[in-house]
């Protein structure tokens, strides 16, 4: 009888798929790391102080050399600047509100 109880039960198992929101990853790398990963091979980019909009088709890692930028997403704000080793999800849509004139190196996944 036990046993049907558990035969009957499994029939009314659900799977259940939570949704976490994206999250912007924000690391203080080594040096050495980062030349590991190559990040200082990487093309640099450069943004005076601004504010726009920006979709992020594929992920970006990137390593801020220097400027402050603050990244605001439906989810979280946060604030990156020299030193950071900064990781945007596929799928992110933000706000950039560059301080002070940025330069970083950047790739994409």
């Amino acid at each position: 009888m036990a046993e049907d109880f558990f035969q009957k039960r499994k029939l009314f198992t659900y799977n259940i798929y939570y949704t976490f929101p994206m999250r912007i990853r924000i690391e203080q790398n080594n040096k050495e790391k980062l030349a590991q990963q190559g990040v200082f091979g990487w093309p640099i980019w450069t943004c005076e102080p601004s504010i726009f909009e920006w979709h992020y088709d594929q992920e970006e890692s990137c390593y801020i050399l220097e400027g402050e930028i603050t990244v605001k997403t439906k989810y979280e704000e946060v604030t990156i600047g020299p030193g950071d080793y900064v990781t945007f999800p596929r799928g992110l849509d933000c706000t950039w509100t560059v301080t002070k004139p940025v330069r970083k190196h950047f790739t994409f996944s």
